[in-house]
């Protein structure tokens, strides 16, 4: 087996982290300073984190190799490829119309804003926990539900922070999430008994967002009615057929390209099939519905464009800024800067609730910085919360709980996180664009899990979950560490 070698900076293994430092300076500057959501504001740090602490490496064709390591990384193909299909897919189900008709049917029965997005909340979390998907959901959300919310009359920012809820308490519940997979599987234990001990956690947090997003709509709008009158084309009804189909795919797959592919091939036939969408337009100079494909121009302006175009092009922005993203995080990984903090963190573990405490802020930390949650269970789960949850006689089901929860908080909702800036690529193509600022304190689920899991740490809540069915390799590791004591 190869050993990697560690990437050494002047200045020691601390400057490893000197990517994100930059990345995040500079997102202050031209987000939060300068006022900005367009690409380069994102783009220009991303890149920049990379580029500066090139000059403090003092190997400088390993620090090249490292970047082009991790932006080549399976774990940076493989979510680009998956933004790639839901937004063909997103742009579909969006040009299509099949948000008013959602807003239209519920104008027609009375819904008001604010409980549009409770069930914006809720069918994010029932598709996330189903799929195991989060930037399917939101993919799908942002399609559907939040221009129809818009459209009720609702608060931009609210049905995008309900969805990424959705999404965050779905990635956190599915058994076929991959945060569930590594968090059960680096702590030795089921999957279906680690699902059952977070039950009361998710569904907790779950209860909370909901009233959460009732007491901030009242609030901010009300609960105003859309028009009982809204117009809407009935054929764009037929695009359920897409969705349903879609969704029943993801849920027995897993696979969010499979299901997206279906779904894309499915949607395109039922529009042209109704009259929502021309397959081909040539040169048509006032389009009275869009097309799959559009050519248009002369000379050396002839473009090809249309409705796979706009879906491919409109993922642009978060596709680079992950692989840039990605590239900081394998510098940091091969400075051995993750290493380093973990080890830190680990020594102010003396007691079961600072052992508890340790190992959530571990992957809280790491899960902020990279914008990713698995990765931040695979850095501490084996290798720092097992020991740490041994050491103290803390469950593993409860240290895979502590790990999976805390992972789907803030890196659901920072300004910097992929989720957070996918969401917003959405916003940026409708009608009510959004910056990072509005969305961020409307992500409730992020907050309220955290609540919810400081107050089950504080009162040994599932501290001791599922002790009595360890498997016997794992109980003799707890035997052996107690007659240590």
């Amino acid at each position: 087996m190869e050993v990697k070698k560690k990437l050494e900076f002047y200045g020691g293994t601390w400057v490893s982290f000197l990517p994100f430092i930059v990345f995040l300076g500079m997102i202050v500057l031209t987000t939060f300073i300068w006022g900005s959501i367009s690409d380069g504001a994102l783009w220009v740090p991303a890149f920049t984190a990379i580029l500066l602490p090139f000059f403090l490496a003092k190997d400088k064709k390993q620090y090249a190799e490292v970047v082009i390591e991790g932006m080549a990384s399976k774990e940076a193909i493989v979510p680009v490829v998956c933004w790639i299909f839901a937004g063909v897919f997103s742009r579909i189900l969006r040009m299509s119309g099949l948000a008013d008709g959602v807003a239209g049917i519920a104008a027609g029965m009375g819904v008001g804003s604010t409980t549009f997005a409770v069930v914006t909340f809720i069918a994010s979390a029932v598709l996330a926990t189903a799929s195991g998907t989060g930037f399917g959901t939101i993919a799908a959300g942002m399609g559907v539900l939040y221009p129809a919310g818009v459209a009720l009359g609702g608060n931009s920012a609210l049905l995008a922070g309900a969805i990424i809820s959705g999404a965050a308490f779905g990635d956190n519940l599915a058994p076929v999430s991959n945060t569930t997979i590594c968090s059960a599987t680096s702590q030795g234990v089921d999957v279906p008994g680690v699902v059952r001990s977070r039950l009361k956690y998710a569904l907790a947090a779950g209860l909370l967002t909901i009233v959460c997003i009732i007491v901030y709509g009242m609030i901010t709008d009300g609960n105003g009615m859309a028009s009982t009158t809204y117009q809407y084309n009935p054929l764009t009804l037929f695009m359920f057929i897409p969705v349903i189909l879609t969704i029943v795919v993801a849920v027995k797959t897993g696979d969010i390209i499979i299901a997206t592919s279906i779904g894309t091939v499915s949607g395109i036939i039922v529009a042209c099939a109704t009259g929502l969408f021309d397959f081909v337009q040539i040169d048509v100079a006032n389009p009275e519905v869009p097309a799959i494909i559009s050519v248009h121009g002369e000379g050396l302006d002839r473009v090809v464009d249309g409705v796979i175009y706009t879906g491919i092009s409109s993922m642009l922005q978060v596709c680079i800024l992950a692989l840039l993203l990605f590239g900081s995080i394998n510098i940091m990984r091969h400075g051995e800067g993750d290493i380093m903090l973990l080890k830190s963190l680990g020594k102010v573990a003396k007691t079961p609730f600072s052992g508890e405490v340790t190992i959530s802020l571990m992957v809280i930390v790491l899960s902020a910085l990279m914008g990713l949650n698995a990765p931040a269970i695979l850095a501490v789960g084996a290798s720092f919360a097992k020991s740490l949850s041994i050491q103290h006689g803390i469950s593993p089901y409860r240290a895979a709980n502590l790990m999976d929860a805390q992972s789907n908080t803030l890196a659901y909702c920072l300004p910097w996180t992929p989720a957070m800036i996918y969401t917003l690529g959405f916003a940026a193509d409708s009608t009510a664009p959004l910056t990072a600022l509005q969305v961020m304190p409307c992500v409730f689920y992020s907050f309220v899990m955290l609540i919810v899991m400081f107050v089950s740490m504080v009162f040994g809540i599932g501290r001791h979950d599922y002790m009595d069915k360890l498997p016997p390799e794992i109980r003799a590791e707890y035997d052996a560490a107690k007659q240590n004591l």
